[in-house]
This record gives C-alpha cells, structure tokens and sequence, in this order.
C-alpha cells in the first residue's frame, strides 16, 4: 500500500509546528512536503533585536532541512489549489513551476502587511515582518546618525536622528523601545552637533500603549518608554506622508528620513482563491481545524478562523501562541483521518501570559497572570524566548552575554536597500532583486499597491469587501507579472523599475524616501555618495561593470562614460552623449527588469503577540 501523501503550505510557527509533529507522529508512514519560500523557520520575535544590532540575523532564523529530517522541503511559492484534482501548483524561486499532489493539504500560509488608505504610505514607508526589513532598518539607522553626525545644518541633522514608527502593538513597541538604545549608543561613540539626541516617536490611535495587555502591563511599558526618551503619543497617527516627513493627524508636521509601519496584518490572500467560506479575510474551519465538507482540508494559523471554545461566538485571534498551537493540532488531526494516530481532537487554548522585551533587563510580562516588571521580568522573557525557540539556543544566549559585556557594532553592511523592501509586497522574507527570473504577464492595476490598500479599507481590512482582488485578478503567487499594468484600452505597458521597486501604479512620480544619501541641494536634486554600502554591487546588473571582467571598465569615450581623454590633440570628444544620470539610491539600478519577490507563504504572528509565557 503507497504510503498518503501530505502537503504543507508555509513554514512559520504553524507550518513549522504542523511539519515537525506530523513527522513525529507518522513515522516515515507518511510522504510530507512542506512549500516554503525559504529553507529557513524564522523566529520573528526576535527580529526587533536583530534590527538593534543585539541578534546576528542567522541566530532568528532555524534551518528547516537540519530540524525536519524526514520531510521534503520545496522551496517555492503556491500559485493556485485545485481542489477537485488536489493538486498544488506552485512557482519556485527561480520562476520554474512545479505541482504537488496530496491526499491531505494543511493551509499554513500567514498573513500579509495591512495598509491603509494614507497618502504616502505604500511609497514612503518600511514594514518590519521579516528579516530582510529588519536589515534594511539596522543599516538605514546607522546610516542616518552617521549623516546626522556629519551634517553642518541643524536642520538636516535633527531630521535624519528622527524616526517614527507607526503602530503600539507589540512590534512597534519593541522597535521603539530597542531603537532608542541603539541610536543613542551610536551618538555615545559620535556626537552630533549641538546636543542634539535621537528621537524615536511612536504613534498609535489607541488610548494606550500595548492595548492587547492589561492596564499594569501597558503602563509598565510605557513608563519605561518615556523615561528612555520615546516620544510616545497615543490617539495620534499620520495623516499623510511626504518625502521629507509626515503630517500627523493632529496637524503637526514632523521632519524625519525614517517611518515604520507597524499597524497590524491581514491573513495571506491565498486563500481566497479557494471559494469557500470565509470570516473576515480568514477560511472557516471547524474546531477540529478541518474545513467543513473537504475532508481532505485543514488550515491552522493566521489564515483560519479557528472557533475559540473558550469564548464561544468568537475565533481566535492572529497571534503568534495560537498559531504554534494550531500547528500541532492540526497535525494530529490530519494523522488521524488517515488512521495513522490517536483520535481527533478540537482545538483549545488557555492564554499563559505574554512577554514583551523593551531592551537591557527591562520588560513586560504576566506569567501565570502575575503582573512583572524589571529585571525579574527580564528574565522571565529572555527565558520564555529560549525555551520556545526550536534551535539556536546556546547562539542567542551568547549573543545575549556579548551585548551585556562589550559594545555594539554599528556598521552598515548595505545588502539590503529600500527598494528591495517595499511596504506593499506580500513576501517582506524575500527582498526584491534587480534581473529576477520569469517573462511578465499582462495583469489588471488590482495587482498594485491599490489593490492592498483597497483590500485593507473592506469589511474591517480582511480584504473580503467589494472589489476583492484576489482570484482572476492578481498573478499567479510567486510569478512575475506586476511589471505590466493595462491601461485604458487593454494595451499592456511596462511599468518602470522605479515604479516596480515601489509598487506604484504607472504614471505617479517616484518617491525618493526615505533617502539613504544626503542631498548636496533641494529636496530632489542631486545624490551624494555615501560610500561603498550605498552604490550597487559591482558586476551586478545596474551596477559598474567588473573590473577583472572582460571589458571590464566602460571605454570612456562609450555612451554613458566619461569623454576621451586621449583623442586626438587631447581634446575631449564633443559629439559623444551626455552620461546618463545616476539613479537614487533608494531606487532599483538600471538593468534587466526586476521581478517582484515571490508571495509570502509563511505563519509569522501579528504584532498583538510576540510571545506568550
């Protein structure tokens, strides 16, 4: 008898969890596959420590190959679900397409940035839900105090140690919290001119901050917020973006180079596709975590609305503890229905607590619903964090003990620049890269940032109101195609590289914010260069040609160089074209088209939970 075969869609804390107990409970009695776009399980609690420079990036990150021996890995992303056939389709990360079969399919795909209709904020904001935006902020900190540091105007100098974060969840408050400590190590080891002190704001329309915890949990948190030095205001959020700052909704405008965006996530739009039953954005499911009337169908994490037994008439929310328990309750289920396991059984959950790490021995916590603070709730995370983490253990700790006996490292690595990590993406794991593979499609304006923000502002931001772009609409999942957008008559027209790496739909200027060079005039005239983090790699499409390539340096008498030097009579050629201008930096180089990074396929939590006790 052939043995079942089990495909999981996503490996973050309910894929990972779901791969790692089928494993357990089949015994090699079982083929699972398990579809990711990266061969790694991100732990993405961590990840504000990793953009503060506590954490090295690979610490967070647990290699699935290594922890789930007995299960398949394909790298890649799923295109489209053929219920009927149970067939998966997928595309993989070099464009070439592939289809799994499957007796059973376990939908663990995640959750997507949530966007809202503010100007500005698809092209001049950062999200901070996986580990490529967690560099890019680690390196555009560094970068802005360090211009900061050599800035001779005031002016210039207190807009670039500026930096808004938008959001007083549990991510936003962590970033701010981590942040302030990062920067003002920085300014320690360089001052800036005039005293002046970074400034970390941190803006929410909640009446206070971590509105998820109880009353002494938020005031502990804001507390040590304040007396770090965040600016921290509540009821308060931004009206507009610009890109020179923002204007806040109270009418202020704030000069900044740096915006965060933190507000909250919508379940991966996948699983509308599917045409079955939905609850705000998420596919319904029974307590089982099965969906009614396809046996063969389970979903678990921030896709399913999962019947909260403790709380009937509601679901449970996104967060990160439900999640890693729908995994291994789904998974048992599924051994069930094909006989390999004990009986099915419904999913229930009792909140133990939540922790909340705001940097050095300072934290939130409620174990047990004891109300923490200090150090003793330092401990309390740190050690929460350690035990629920799958790996990596000894190597975060020792991180952890480095940072307490020597100094950071504040350098800037530039392997990830701003357009590589636009807010409008529904992939922020992989960053975007110049040359991607792939021939682009014809695809309705749905597809662009629009469709995000228009998906964000139905029926509470699930995406599931009128005008859902979803199925037919957007490209296939992990396919180049928002490269062409149609106009009016039907013809197809190349968007830009500078529109692509933004998401923007054709004809709107390009942002050029926030800016990772400082400007030698105006807002918008010329670059300066910032050094060799902040021009494209050489050899690399956009980039200078190789130097110890054949061809090497480009003849300076060529299109594009420098005019001949060595001309007859030494004059310079005069009928050569003028050189091409050189792009910002936070724009994508010239070159091959550039392929949106494939769709998130991963379970990271919402920010109303980075961890439970």
């Amino acid at each position: 008898m052939s043995r079942p075969r089990i495909v999981i869609v996503g490996a973050g804390f309910a894929g990972y969890r779901a791969a790692r107990t089928l494993s357990r409970q089949t015994r090699g009695r079982a083929h699972i596959t398990l579809l990711n776009p990266t061969d790694y399980f991100l732990y993405v609690p961590l990840l504000p420590q990793v953009a503060a420079g506590v954490l090295e990036p690979r610490r967070v990150t647990v290699s699935l190959s290594d922890t789930l021996p007995d299960v398949r890995l394909v790298l890649g992303e799923a295109d489209r679900i053929d219920l009927d056939g149970r067939t998966l389709h997928y595309t993989g990360p070099e464009g070439d397409g592939g289809t799994l079969s499957y007796d059973r399919l376990v939908l663990a795909a995640g959750s997507v940035n949530k966007l809202l209709p503010i100007p500005g904020v698809a092209e001049h904001a950062h999200g901070f839900r996986g580990l490529p935006e967690a560099l890019y902020l680690r390196d555009h900190v560094t970068r802005q105090v360090e211009l900061a540091a050599a800035a001779e105007d005031p002016k210039t100098c207190a807009a670039r140690c500026t930096f808004v974060v938008v959001g007083a969840g549990y991510t936003g408050t962590e970033v701010a919290a981590h942040g302030q400590m990062f920067t003002d190590a920085q300014v320690r080891k360089h001052p800036l001119r005039q005293g002046l002190r970074p400034r970390w704001i941190l803006l929410d329309v909640a009446p206070r901050v971590l509105p998820e915890m109880d009353g002494k949990l938020s005031a502990t948190a804001d507390r040590v917020l304040r007396q770090r030095g965040v600016d921290v205001r509540m009821g308060t959020s931004v009206k507009e973006a610009t890109p020179d700052g923002v204007v806040l909704t109270d009418g202020e405008f704030v000069e900044t180079r740096t915006l965060v965006w933190c507000v909250g996530v919508r379940p991966d739009p996948l699983v509308e596709s599917l045409g079955l039953p939905m609850e705000k954005g998420r596919l319904l499911v029974d307590p089982n975590l099965q969906v009614p009337g396809r046996p063969e169908l389970f979903a678990c994490g921030d896709v399913a609305a999962v019947p909260d037994l403790e709380k009937p008439g509601s679901y449970t929310p996104m967060t990160a503890q439900h999640a890693w328990r729908h995994g291994k309750v789904a998974a048992e289920n599924v051994a069930a229905s094909l006989g390999l396991g004990g009986a099915r059984k419904p999913y229930r959950h009792r909140d133990l607590g939540f922790v909340v790490d705001l940097g050095g021995a300072k934290a939130a916590a409620n174990p047990l619903g004891v109300a923490l603070s200090g150090v003793p709730a330092g401990a309390v995370t740190r050690g929460y964090h350690l035990a629920a983490m799958p790996g990596n253990r000894v190597r975060v700790a020792a991180d952890w003990l480095l940072d307490a006996v020597l100094p950071r490292q504040a350098v800037q690595l530039g392997l990830v620049r701003s357009w590589s990590v636009p807010l409008d993406t529904s992939s922020p794991e992989v960053a975007r890269v110049p040359g991607g593979p792939g021939t682009r499609q014809e695809v309705s304006a749905r597809s662009g940032p629009g469709a995000a923000v228009e998906a964000d502002t139905h029926d509470g931001g699930t995406g599931t109101g009128p005008g859902k772009g979803r199925a037919g609409d957007e490209p296939a999942k992990g396919q180049p195609g928002s490269g062409v957008t149609l106009s009016g008559s039907g013809a197809a027209e190349r968007r830009s590289e500078t529109e692509l790496a933004k998401g923007r739909p054709a004809g709107e200027p390009a942002g050029t914010w926030p800016v990772d060079e400082p400007a030698k005039g105006p807002l918008g005239g010329t670059q300066a260069r910032s050094g060799p983090a902040d021009e494209p790699a050489e050899g690399q499409p956009g980039g200078e040609s190789a130097r110890n390539q054949h061809g090497g340096e480009p003849a300076r008498n060529q299109p594009g160089g420098e005019p001949a030097r060595n001309q007859p009579g030494g004059e310079p050629a005069r009928n050569q074209p003028a050189p091409a201008p050189r792009p910002p930096d936070d724009q994508p180089p010239p070159g091959p088209d550039i392929a949106p990074g494939p769709v998130k396929r991963s379970d990271p939590p919402d920010d109303s939970a980075k961890g439970d006790s």
